[in-house]
């Protein structure tokens, strides 16, 4: 179960020509494919690109109609390697995943597809997960584009920019025999906006007709001596194909090219925020009418050295606008430049920020040096000096940091990976400390307050790779073992083979929990191989357990709840403690509550509109109870869990709460039990529409405890003085 369905946008997939469409980007993109007369897409989920993944799979009937083969790939590498149907066939493929994280993971395959080469078009589509809303480490595509020479298109961050992006990316792949990566950056994938629809075209070519009539072409292998020659094809062939390519079809853009003597050259990614700061400065318009020339370069490799002259025949300076390190277009315009003996002046970083998200704050400050160090700008005047006639002392300033508190990211409400690091944490007590090696997926918030588990990750699905060293070569007993996590969705990627069989071939003695939540929870919720839920398209229940159990692990446990704290920390203190030697699973099942509530709220909803009988549970603290200890809290960070002032008012220590966001799963009250013997904690049934059952057993209820109140309050009053 994704995220969120697009059933209902998927509709406008089937506009015609001359139709406006409206929508969001990545729906966009799969217009512009089905537009292109695509024959086959694949991909892997990953932010900030998931929903397009979403998108195909909502749209599957009408691909089907169309004959375009979807496949959702078990990893980004699988997803690359699909792409091996465009190299001896005229077929035009498409395959989307993160960067760069997946694009390191599909590096290999893409580096094959690119050294032999392509028939057909193949387009890579990478979410640029760049910048402040980034989750992994702050890399670029840019890189993988120039070390295999895959073609990178940046487009401007509207609708049919990126449409036409998607259409000359086929194009351009099949001009030059070489496959070609579309970058949309986090922005272009969740711009909205509208363009002019064009008809959904079938393939001329089809995947039945290649299956009947194979094709091979030796030289497309890279073996040698074909893998010797297709370096020089690359630069004698394809490269010049590519530019000419580029050239005719003006895929970059020149604005207000001679209105002055100064010009800017950006990636067509960060177009809109250099228009936005020229705006600023009152040297453009909303529309994008600007006074000073800009080079829009759409395609950001490869560089079109003619353009880039030609651009800066007759201007005194040139500013380049390249969000983050290193600087590669930077550098490529300065060797142009100068082996040309051009005597424009190159500015980039010298005036922009090496480093970072490109903002409109900062690319306008950059802007306004560059146009001010070339007189284009005058600059700002000083603020005038005041003198205050009754200076007020003031306290010590405050920094920011001092008055906002921080928040770091942590678990949904009712997660149930929670209990698996609470009972970490409280076995921890009584075993100490232990590495624990991390994965990527929602387990990697245990590093954070509060449960501070983690030491190392290494990627997805290689939780348990990342602990492979901690094995000694003579072990002693009673040695600690160390622990490493992973997630179903890190599991079925690559964890099952680089992490479990490795362990198992090397003879780890080691821990890894596989989190089983049925989804990829971090990428939206979508279905895998160990899904529990029905789905009609693809096929899912296949046991983790079974497959670890495959690859020669034999001490594995599977708890079913997680919720069941007791159970898991027993399981673990086992697993952390048998002196039985080889790789030890465990399997943590419970679904992932974001996903359970998005299933079971709507009906809960539609019951109580109906007039049935809906019971749901809730938890609550009893503040005279509560002595304030707040181990519930520190033992399970849940966003429920809060504070508020103790009813006593000489007790100056805060009680715990629990507040309406509260799901019921009850980690609360097991851990308060589990580390303090916690009473305070208490379950209540909230019933809509109740029966007269229901109304007579709550008046009987409140009367009783109505009668023991009131004898509560005599037997104390005899006492007051």
């Amino acid at each position: 179960m994704a995220e969120r369905s697009f059933v209902e946008e998927v509709r406008k997939l089937r506009l015609g020509a001359g139709e406006v469409f409206r929508g969001e980007g990545i729906l966009a993109v799969t217009k512009a494919l089905l537009e292109s007369g695509v024959n086959y897409v694949a991909g892997y989920q990953g932010a900030p690109i998931s929903h397009l993944m979403d998108v195909l799979a909502d749209a599957q009937d009408i691909l089907a109609e169309q004959g375009i083969r979807f496949e959702n790939s078990a990893s980004e590498a699988t997803a690359a390697a699909t792409l091996a149907a465009s190299v001896n066939y005229p077929l035009r493929g498409a395959v989307t995943f993160k960067a760069t994280v997946g694009t390191n993971v599909a590096s290999d395959a893409l580096a094959n597809l690119a050294s032999g080469g392509v028939r057909g078009g193949a387009l890579v589509i990478v979410g640029e997960d760049y910048g402040e809303g980034s989750s992994i480490m702050q890399e670029r595509s840019h890189a993988f584009a120039m070390k295999s020479q895959i073609w990178l298109l940046d487009p401007r961050p509207n609708l049919p920019s990126i449409v036409q992006a998607v259409k000359d990316g086929f194009e351009l792949s099949e001009a030059s025999h070489t496959p070609v990566m579309l970058q949309l950056r986090i922005r272009a994938c969740h711009v909205h906006g509208q363009f002019i629809a064009s008809d959904n075209r079938r393939p001329a070519y089809t995947i039945e007709q290649a299956m009947a009539q194979p094709q091979r072409d030796v030289d497309r292998i890279v073996l040698p001596p074909a893998s010797f020659l297709h370096e020089q094809e690359k630069l004698r062939q394809r490269w010049p194909a590519a530019v000419r390519f580029i050239e005719e079809r003006g895929l970059n853009e020149f604005f207000a090219a001679d209105v002055a003597d100064v010009g800017i050259a950006c990636l067509g990614g960060s177009y809109n925020s250099l228009i936005r700061a020229l705006q600023k400065l009152e040297l453009a318009d909303a529309y994008g009418n600007t006074q000073i020339p800009l080079y829009v370069m759409n395609v950001a490799y490869p560089l079109v050295d003619s353009e880039l002259l030609r651009f800066c025949e007759g201007k005194r300076a040139l500013l380049v606008v390249e969000e983050g390190q290193p600087h590669f277009v930077e550098q490529n315009m300065a060797a142009v430049l100068r082996q040309a003996g051009s005597a424009t002046a190159l500015h980039g970083k010298d005036l922009l920020p090496a480093f970072g998200e490109y903002t409109t704050a900062a690319v306008l400050k950059g802007v306004r040096a560059f146009l001010q160090a070339h007189g284009l700008l005058q600059p700002a005047p000083a603020p005038r000096r005041t003198i205050a006639l009754k200076p007020v002392p003031a306290g010590p300033a405050q920094p920011l940091e001092a008055s906002v508190q921080p928040r770091p990211p942590g678990f949904c409400t009712g997660c149930p990976e929670r209990p698996i690091f609470t009972a970490m944490k409280l076995l921890e007590r009584e075993l100490g400390p232990h590495h624990v090696s991390a994965d990527i997926g929602c387990h990697l918030f245990s590093i954070l307050p509060p449960f501070n588990l983690g030491n190392t990750t290494m990627g997805y699905g290689l939780g348990a790779a990342g602990a492979a060293a901690f094995n000694p070569v003579q072990p002693r007993d009673g040695g600690k073992r160390v622990v490493s996590v992973m997630g179903d969705g890190g599991f079925w990627h690559n964890g099952l083979t680089s992490g479990i069989a490795n362990a198992v071939f090397n003879r780890s003695d080691n821990l890894t929990i596989v989190v089983d939540n049925s989804y990829t929870s971090a990428t939206g919720g979508q279905d895998i191989l160990s899904s529990r839920a029905s789905n009609p398209t693809r096929s899912t229940n296949h046991a983790i357990e079974s497959a670890v159990r495959g690859v020669g692990v034999d001490w594995v446990r599977t708890v079913r709840r997680t919720y069941d704290l007791k159970t898991m920390v027993a399981t673990l203190r086992e697993a952390l403690t048998t002196t039985a030697r080889g790789p030890k699973v465990l399997i943590a099942q419970s679904e992932c509550m974001l996903n359970l509530q998005r299933r079971e709220k709507p009906k809960l909803r539609q019951a109580i509109a109906s007039g049935q009988r809906v019971v749901r549970e809730r938890f609550g603290v009893d503040p005279e109870t509560c002595t304030g200890d707040h181990s519930c809290i520190r033992l399970s960070g849940c966003p429920s869990l809060s504070i508020r002032a103790h009813p006593d008012p000489l007790r100056t220590d805060p009680v715990a709460t629990v507040i309406d966001s509260c799901v019921g799963c009850g980690l609360c009250g097991e851990v308060a039990h589990a580390a303090v013997l916690c009473p305070s904690f208490y379950r209540a049934q909230i019933v809509s529409n109740p029966t007269r059952w229901d109304r007579w057993r709550q008046r009987l209820r409140t009367a009783v405890i109505s009668r023991l109140q009131a004898r509560d309050q005599q037997r104390r009053a005899r006492y007051d003085f």
